[in-house]
C-alpha cells in the first residue's frame, strides 16, 4: 500500500443478537487497527443469511458500538439491500466458467464422501466431492429441487496473478498448485489447499440466499477494505475469499486474526453457548466492557476513566504493537 492510498478497516457482524464479549473484542480490534492507521474505520451488517436475522439486532449493535465510542466514519451498509451486486459477482464467475449449479444435498455429499471411503474429522469441512462439477446427472435435469451455485476451486487458481490495484501487497505471496499462501499479521505464514481441504464451496444456495464467502468478498472491494481485522475463528475462511478475489480481479486486503473470548466450555463464546448480551446500559458498564475486551487483545488496562480516554491510550499501545507488522508488509510490494 502505498503512502497514498487510504486505510480503510470494517467491522461486519451478523445481526442474529446482540454484541457479546467476544464480538467487541473484534470491533475494538479492528477499530483500534484503523485509528493507529490514520484511517477509516466502518460498519457493516452482515445480514445476507436472512433466515438467521433477529429483528432489531443490528439497530441494537450499532447502540451498543456508540455507546462503546466505536462509531463507523460512514454511513452503514446492510447486505440485505446489495443482492444485485452479489448476482453480478455470480454473472461474472458463471461467464467465465469459475462457477456452476449443483443439486446435492448435505445428505448426498454425506453419502458420496463415505462411498470414496472419506471420513469427516470433528468440526472439519466437509469436503464436496465434485459430483455436479461436470454437469447436472441425467436423473436431476427433468425434475429437481432448486440448485446452489459452487465456485469451481481446481482450475482458475493456479498462478493467477495478483489483481492489478494500488493496494495489492505482500499479504498473499503466492496461488499455485491450488495452495493458497498468505501472510496473518498476528498469527504469521499460513497456507491452504481449497480444492482438498474444502472442495468447490458454495456461492449462492439453493434458498436464494447469497453466502457469507461471495458477499463479503464483493463488500470488501466494493468498499475499498485495505485491512481486515477479525477474530481468530474466521481465520479458515481467508483462503477461499482470496481464490474469490483471484476470479474476480479485485483486491486481497491484509489480514489479521484476533485471539477468541472462550466460553466455559473451552470453545468459542457464541450465543450457542450462553454468552450474554453485551451490557453498555451506562459509561461505566460500557468502560468496563472495554477493558475486558482490550485484555483480551493483551493490552494493558487504560489509566484513564473515561472512554475517549481509555481508546486513545489503546490506539498508542495498539499502533506500536500492529502499525510496523502493517508497514513491513507494506514495503515488501
Amino acid at each position: 500500500m502505498t503512502s497514498q492510498a487510504v486505510y480503510r478497516g470494517r467491522f461486519a457482524p451478523s445481526p442474529t443478537g446482540p454484541l457479546h464479549a467476544g464480538s467487541l473484542v473484534a470491533a475494538l480490534a479492528s477499530w483500534l487497527d484503523a485509528r493507529a492507521h490514520g484511517g477509516q474505520w466502518l460498519v457493516r451488517i452482515e445480514d445476507v443469511d436472512i433466515p438467521r436475522t433477529v429483528p432489531g439486532a443490528a439497530e441494537r449493535i450499532v447502540r451498543q458500538l456508540h455507546d462503546c465510542g466505536l462509531v463507523s466514519d460512514a454511513p452503514i451498509v446492510l447486505q440485505s439491500t446489495r443482492a444485485p451486486l452479489y448476482q453480478q459477482a455470480l454473472d461474472q464467475l458463471v461467464a467465465g466458467a469459475l462457477a456452476y449449479p449443483c443439486c446435492c444435498s448435505r445428505k448426498d455429499i454425506a453419502t458420496a464422501i463415505q462411498a470414496l471411503g472419506q471420513s469427516r474429522q470433528r468440526h472439519a469441512e466437509l469436503v464436496y466431492p465434485g459430483t455436479c462439477r461436470q454437469g447436472l446427472p441425467p436423473t436431476r435435469r427433468a425434475d429437481h429441487p432448486p440448485c446452489a451455485w459452487r465456485l469451481l476451486t481446481q482450475t482458475h487458481m493456479k498462478n493467477r496473478p495478483i489483481a492489478p490495484v494500488e493496494y495489492a501487497h505482500a499479504a498473499t505471496k503466492s496461488i499455485a498448485n491450488h495452495v493458497i499462501h498468505w501472510t496473518d499479521r498476528r498469527l504469521g505464514a499460513q497456507q491452504q489447499d481449497v480444492a482438498t481441504e474444502v472442495g468447490d464451496f458454495v456461492l449462492k444456495r439453493a434458498d436464494g440466499c447469497f453466502t457469507y464467502q461471495l458477499a463479503v468478498v464483493v463488500d470488501d472491494a466494493a468498499q475499498g477494505i485495505t485491512h481486515v481485522v477479525r477474530g481468530e475463528d474466521l481465520a479458515d475462511n481467508t483462503a477461499r475469499q482470496i481464490l474469490l478475489q483471484r476470479a474476480l480481479g479485485v483486491a486481497t486486503p491484509q489480514y489479521l486474526h484476533t485471539p477468541l473470548v472462550l466460553g466455559a466450555n473451552g470453545e468459542k463464546l457464541s450465543k450457542q453457548n450462553g454468552a450474554q448480551a453485551l451490557d453498555t446500559t451506562s459509561p461505566t458498564a460500557s468502560l468496563l466492557a472495554l477493558q475486558q475486551a482490550a485484555f483480551a487483545l493483551g493490552l494493558p488496562p487504560a489509566t484513564l476513566d473515561d472512554i475517549p480516554g481509555a481508546l486513545t491510550q489503546w490506539t498508542a499501545m495498539w499502533c506500536t504493537r500492529y502499525r510496523a507488522t502493517a508497514d513491513r508488509m507494506d514495503r515488501a510490494t
